[in-house]
């Protein structure tokens, strides 16, 4: 172009040049602004891209409180009309549109309106969260622009919300029942203690479901948690609205009751919680009988810390279990030193399964119609290192709670049949089996290794039951015994009469022995019900090929009795105590020695 201009300068003078430099320059020019126009466009349009498609509702006014933008997400965040919200209309046709089509209340319309001043006048970045009638959190933050005006931005914050809220939730609740947690039981504990101050009494209870660990090991955990939650809605549906009930773990449950009038109210609740227990339950299709053992503590009488609370109580729980369970007991100062005592029961127990602490005697079971031994009933001592000889009565509650029953009465039916293997061959031996192992679904097996180990016959093994263990899962339990009786093992009930169901029981399977219960013994020569009872049980078993073993015979007026009422068997101090395994030994010896003699 210039070499063009200097051709023009030469040929037709500087004054055609200099018209035509100034067209070039025009043209120049405005090829300039429209690259520039073009440009301007592609940024506006990308920038009203961005806008439209922010999360955030967004808004812009002017100096004069007029519109200058708002982008797609405020139009639909609120459901408001473009035709209505558009730049160029007033703050108050917003905020008279948003009043119309009911995002905006008129209360929140003077707080929208007050947060805009402090914006204008003092210049500051102003938030303020919303709730919109349907639900929704919004949180609204205007920034002040320069030369006037504010840019406002509009966050739907509800997910956020729920996140944060199904948070503190999962922080103060258990995740498998539901329940407050310990964390949130304190706190209104804590609350509730205040208000002890000024008069108000409160009572803890500390419940726990008895036998829950031979549920769980039964019917498997998936049932274990099944049953804790239906067990948490029951207990649940006991309470009032201003009382709290947490999960403290495993099946561990507290619950604080407020505003009592009477302390007997919190004994009323123990009642409703044990009826609401105890009614059967359906657990993955097995009806399952389950009992709850609780601990009440008061205050201000028992204490007013919280964790002295929650310790009181969780000491007369314990009492409870001690008690026989499926009770409720108060908190009394004694409990602690008793409490100390069975945890340190608990650890010498572990300590007496590694150490062989444990030994058996036996008490030999006599044939009325032979004069002779026919049986031995296994009986487990515990040598302990400085309290001495413990008997069952004071070991095994402890051992069946803390499951440790299991490994020591394998060890007691391991050791029965070794033993055994040397006495006379037509001498059985009788093993107790406790409920919680009964529960254990490789009771079968463990017998079957016994019998292996020690050689002995299966028939010259007696497997004792007792009522409860019958009353745990009847499909499951019957189902075990005739395993048992398949491999050739004698079964037996034991203590018969002392349960409510123990005529009923006789039906659902046939046992080989019943050993009439001491109780029944002891006041055999009155000739009142005693006496009655023994006569029935001994009809009943003879019409059903059921041996009858009188236990607890001491004295000869009841031998006599036992004999006329058509006992079988008897066993008790008239004929020989407990006695060592070396012991009995010797005793078969001295009998057979007087046989030979005699022949």
């Amino acid at each position: 172009m210039f070499q063009y201009l200097t051709y023009l300068a030469n040929d037709s003078g500087w004054g055609l040049a200099l018209v035509a430099t100034v067209v070039c320059c025009i043209v120049i020019v405005g090829l300039i602004g429209t690259f520039a126009y073009r440009r301007m466009r592609t940024q506006k349009l990308c920038l009203d891209t961005a806008i439209d498609n922010m999360s955030q509702g967004l808004t812009m006014f002017d100096s004069s409180s007029r519109l200058v933008l708002c982008n797609r997400r405020y139009i639909e965040m609120y459901g408001l009309s473009p035709d209505v919200i558009k730049p160029g209309c007033t703050v108050k046709q917003v905020v008279e549109h948003r009043i119309e089509t009911g995002s905006l209340t008129v209360s929140e319309a003077e707080s929208y309106v007050d947060s805009r001043q402090n914006t204008l006048i003092h210049g500051t970045i102003v938030s303020k969260a919303f709730q919109l009638p349907n639900g929704r959190g919004i949180v609204v933050t205007r920034r002040p622009m320069r030369g006037g005006g504010w840019v406002a931005t509009h966050e739907d914050i509800t997910e956020r919300q729920k996140a944060e809220a199904q948070i503190a939730h999962m922080a103060h609740h258990d995740a498998l029942t539901g329940l407050a947690n310990r964390v949130l039981l304190l706190e209104r504990l804590e609350a509730a203690l205040l208000r002890v101050q000024r008069g108000e009494r409160i009572a803890v209870l500390y419940l726990d479901l008895d036998n829950f660990k031979s549920i769980n090991d039964t019917l498997g955990h998936s049932a274990g948690d099944a049953l804790l939650r239906v067990v948490a809605n029951r207990l649940r549906g006991c309470l009032r609205e201003t009382d709290t009930i947490a999960r403290l773990g495993g099946d561990e449950f507290a619950i604080l009751q407020t505003a009592l009038e009477q302390p007997t109210d919190a004994e009323l609740l123990a009642k409703r919680l044990r009826d609401a227990v105890t009614t059967p339950l359906d657990v993955d299709g097995h009806q399952v009988l389950a009992d709850v053992s609780i601990g009440i503590t008061l205050a201000p009488t028992d204490g007013t810390e919280s964790s002295q609370l929650l310790k009181n109580a969780d000491m007369a729980m314990y009492a409870a279990k001690c008690d026989g369970r499926g009770t409720f007991r108060y908190f009394e100062p004694g409990m602690n030193a008793r409490a100390k005592a069975r945890r340190a029961l608990e650890l010498d127990l572990r300590n007496a399964i590694v150490n062989e602490e444990f030994e058996l005697y036996y008490q030999p079971l006599i044939n009325l119609e032979r004069n002779e031994i026919c049986s031995c009933e296994a009986l487990l001592r515990w040598h302990h290192p400085e309290r001495g000889m413990i008997t069952p009565n004071e070991f095994i509650p402890a051992a069946e709670e803390t499951g440790l029953i299991t490994q020591i009465g394998e060890r007691v039916l391991r050791k029965a049949c070794i033993e055994a293997a040397t006495w006379p061959e037509n001498i059985t031996v009788a093993v107790n089996v406790s409920p919680v192992q009964f529960k254990n679904q490789t009771l079968v097996l463990t017998v079957i290794s016994a019998l292996a180990a020690s050689g002995l016959s299966a028939h010259r093994l007696a497997i004792e039951v007792t009522e409860a263990v019958l009353m745990q899962d009847n499909e499951a339990t019957l189902a075990t015994l005739h395993q048992l009786r398949d491999l050739g093992v004698q079964i037996v009930m034991d203590d018969f009469g002392t349960g409510y169901s123990s005529l009923s029981y006789l039906r659902s399977f046939p046992f080989d022995k019943i050993k009439i219960d001491r109780s029944f013994i002891n006041d055999v020569s009155d000739m009142g019900d005693a006496s009655a009872i023994v006569q029935a049980t001994t009809s009943i078993a003879t019409s059903m090929n059921m041996t009858t073993t009188a236990e607890g015979v001491e004295t000869q007026e009841q031998l006599a009795k036992i004999r006329d009422l058509g006992c079988t068997e008897m066993q008790g101090y008239l004929s020989n105590r407990p006695m060592r395994a070396q012991d009995i030994a010797m005793l078969f010896q001295s009998r057979s020695d007087a046989a030979k003699s005699v022949a």
